[in-house]
C-alpha cells in the first residue's frame, strides 16, 4: 500500500519476486521472469495479484520521486489484462507520471512479455498521513532483481489460504509488510485474489481494481468475495482490528 523501502531488504516475500527497476528518462522500467511459482493454481498463467504488487512497487518509486521524504500512500490502483497472462517469459514494464497535483500522485504503467503487450494499469497516490513516517534518506528508485527467488508458490509462501468458498485470509509477518509497517498492497491484492478463485476454479483475474482504505496494521486479514458470472467483489478486512475494512476490490475473471 505505500513505496516499499523493505523490498531492498533480504527475506521480503515480494523480493522474491525478482524485479528489478531502473530510470529510463522520465520514465521507469522493470523486468522479472516468470517462475511456476508465480502461476494461479491449477493453471499455466501468471498471476495478476503479482501484476498489480509490481504496479504498485514502480509507480509508488515514481510518486516518491515527488513526494519523499513523505511516504507515497496508495489511493487506487487496477490493472486490465489483454488475455489470460502467459506462463513464462520476461516481463517489461514501464511507468509513467501522468499527474502531480498538490495532494495527489497518479501513474500509468504499460507490461508486455517478450515484446508483447499484456496489461495496462494505473495507480494514484497521496502522502501518508502521519508526517513521522519517511521514506529512508538512501532510497533508490533502482532496484537490482537480487539473488533470491520464491520456491514454494507465492500464496504458500505469504501463508495465504482459502477457508472456504470466497473467503481467503493472510496473516501479517515481517516478511510482508510496508515502510508503514502494515500488510503490504500486493499481498492484499494476493488475498483478494485467492477469495475470488475459490469461487472459480481453474480461472484467472482479467482485470482487478483496488481502493486502499486503511492500512492493515493487526492482522489476520480476511478477504470475502461475492461472484456474480464473471463480475466478483471483494471486502479485505483487518480481523484484529476490530474487522476493520482495508480495501475495497473488484475483479473479473476469464474462465471458470
Amino acid at each position: 500500500m505505500t513505496v516499499d523501502s523493505r523490498l531492498e531488504e533480504r527475506g521480503h516475500i515480494l523480493r522474491e519476486l525478482g524485479f528489478a527497476t531502473r530510470r529510463a528518462g522520465d520514465e521507469l522500467h522493470g523486468a522479472a521472469e516468470i517462475t511456476p511459482e508465480m502461476h494461479v493454481p491449477g493453471t499455466e498463467h501468471l498471476r495478476t495479484s503479482v501484476l498489480v504488487t509490481w504496479a504498485d512497487t514502480l509507480a509508488g518509486l515514481l510518486a516518491s520521486l515527488v513526494m519523499g521524504p513523505r511516504v507515497p500512500v496508495t489511493l487506487e490502483l487496477d490493472i486490465h489484462l489483454h488475455g489470460p497472462a502467459p506462463a513464462a517469459g520476461r516481463v517489461a514494464a514501464v511507468g509513467r507520471t501522468v499527474k502531480v497535483g498538490r495532494s495527489v500522485f497518479v501513474a500509468e504503467l504499460d507490461f508486455s512479455v517478450d515484446g508483447e503487450p499484456i496489461a495496462v494499469a494505473g495507480a494514484s497516490f497521496m502522502v501518508a498521513p502521519d508526517p513521522g513516517v519517511t521514506l529512508p534518506d538512501r532510497l533508490s528508485v533502482e532496484m537490482p532483481a537480487g539473488t533470491d527467488r520464491l520456491r514454494i508458490p507465492l500464496a504458500e509462501r505469504a501463508q495465504c489460504v482459502r477457508t472456504g468458498p470466497g473467503v481467503a485470509v493472510l496473516p501479517r509477518t515481517p516478511e510482508g509488510l510496508n515502510a508503514s509497517d502494515t500488510v503490504n498492497g500486493g499481498l492484499l491484492a494476493l488475498v483478494a485474489e485467492e477469495a475470488v478463485l475459490s469461487l472459480a476454479p481453474g480461472a484467472t483475474l482479467g482485470f482487478l481494481g483496488l481502493r486502499y482504505l486503511l492500512g492493515a496494521r493487526v492482522g489476520p486479514v480476511t478477504a470475502t468475495a461475492r461472484k456474480h458470472g464473471e463480475l466478483a467483489r471483494v471486502q479485505v478486512r483487518d480481523t484484529g482490528n476490530d474487522d476493520r475494512i482495508t480495501t475495497l476490490a473488484t475483479a473479473r475473471t476469464f474462465g471458470g
